[in-house]
């Protein structure tokens, strides 16, 4: 799909080399507790090459101000967990053996499409080679997985979650395979102490700028499964000066901007938790991260914007946007796992230049939307996004998609707009960055 196309000019390359190196330069800070560093200040706008010029050239020949380049602008969009139970699995089976999970994906192909940089969430890991996939409550899903989300229109994913090492260290290391070999970008998980130490990183080309966002991710824990005990780096639990340290070290080499995914709290509950408030309100103290996505309840939580933030501007946070896909509904758990939210976020960096006094500045989130989504278990768990199917459908009706949307819209609350059209895309696709293995 043109939609993935990678762009290779030389400035892209030569800036991807430039902040590889520098966060490979960090790599050291793996085999050793990170240490939070204090933002360093932004840097001023480059001044152009000076020359001597005579008292009366200046007066007779004025230097000509620069034109600006103009603001870049594009979208982030975010979803919640990917949850293939075994059901969901049964409904992607192929009639001819192995797997499309594009039924159930596809009536949300134009929200993921239409994003500049589309983040998702997968839970679960990949079941080893030889291996078949199994569901709960020890997970592994088939590697067709990663092939789906990428034709959907998914960048990348985070991949720190209680469930990572469901398949042990053969797990986490399918799954990133899997995710490498479809060109999905992902952090959260890794194979070696190297990769830990690197955030995920994408380039987008706009408005004849670069912009780079970085992406980190941690998970509270793992239930109970152990980690490997000579591979403590495999998943990244969370430990804010930990993330704030890769914030830091990831804008230090050059990322313009940086998501955190946090994997956390306490499930079906609709309130954040106060450890969730109090981790998410440290991230935002740090000033070195700019939007956090939150994960884990399988209910939708609220969207906000707390103080502090780069620049002392806020910081918006997703507390948990629900599932993304699963089986669960009612029937099983809280009613209110049969929906989640798709979070749009709106991303604007200045030019280059100053214009009519204003001062170029850095990438910022301007502001958030969200959009209520839901799973459609009895239609071989179909994907909508509830405006979409606002009359209904053959397993859901007018009143039930009307129900599903007002627990929605109560759960994220009044801090962020709905948003009821799918985002367009502003240019050219995002680059993923590979993360090195060492």
């Amino acid at each position: 799909m043109t939609r993935h196309a990678r762009a290779d000019t030389p400035g892209t390359r030569r800036r991807v080399v430039a902040l590889a190196i520098g966060l490979l330069l960090t790599a050291a800070a793996a085999l050793a507790p990170l240490v939070a560093r204090s933002p360093g200040a932004e840097v001023a706008a480059a001044e152009g090459p000076s020359a001597a010029v005579s008292p009366v050239a200046q007066a007779t020949t004025p230097t000509p101000t620069p034109t600006p380049d103009p603001d870049a602008q594009f979208t982030i969009v975010a979803a919640g967990d990917v949850l293939p139970h075994l059901p969901v699995l049964s409904s992607a089976r192929a009639a001819g053996g192995g797997y499309d999970f594009s039924s159930v994906l596809a009536g949300l192909d134009p929200w993921v499409q239409g994003a500049d940089l589309a983040l998702c969430h997968l839970e679960v890991p990949v079941a080893p080679p030889g291996t078949a996939p199994s569901g709960y409550p020890m997970f592994a899903t088939p590697a067709e997985i990663a092939a789906a989300l990428r034709t959907q229109g998914w960048d990348g994913c985070s991949t720190a979650s209680n469930h990572s090492v469901d398949r042990g260290f053969k797990g986490v290391t399918a799954t990133l395979d899997a995710l490498d070999a479809a060109g999905i970008g992902h952090v959260g998980t890794a194979r070696s102490a190297i990769e830990q130490s690197q955030p995920q990183l994408y380039t987008l080309e706009r408005a004849g700028q670069q912009i780079t966002v970085a992406q980190i991710a941690a998970a509270y824990g793992t239930n109970g499964m152990p980690i490997d005990a000579d591979k403590p780096w495999s998943v990244n639990l969370i430990d804010v000066p930990a993330l704030v340290a890769q914030a830091t070290a990831a804008r230090t080499a050059g990322a313009d901007l940086v998501v955190a995914s946090v994997h956390c709290c306490v499930e079906y509950v609709t309130e954040p938790t106060a450890e969730q408030v109090a981790i998410d309100q440290q991230l935002a103290d740090s000033g070195v991260i700019d939007l956090v996505i939150g994960h884990h309840a399988h209910v939708p939580q609220p969207v906000a914007k707390l103080t502090g933030g780069p620049r002392g501007e806020g910081m918006w946070v997703a507390y948990g946007l629900g599932n993304y896909v699963s089986n669960q509904d009612g029937a099983c758990c809280s009613v209110k796992t049969d929906s989640g939210l798709m979070l749009t976020a709106h991303v604007e960096a200045t030019g280059a230049f100053a214009a009519e006094g204003r001062a170029a500045g850095p990438a910022r989130v301007t502001g958030v939307e969200w959009t209520p989504i839901t799973v459609d278990r009895r239609s071989g768990h179909q994907v909508h996004a509830l405006v979409d199917i606002a009359g209904g459908t053959a397993t859901l009706s007018a009143a039930d998609v009307a129900a599903r949307t007002a627990r929605v819209v109560e759960a994220a609350g009044s801090g962020a707009p709905e948003r009821t059209t799918p985002p367009t895309p502003t240019g050219t696709a995002p680059v993923v960055v590979p993360r090195t293995t060492g």
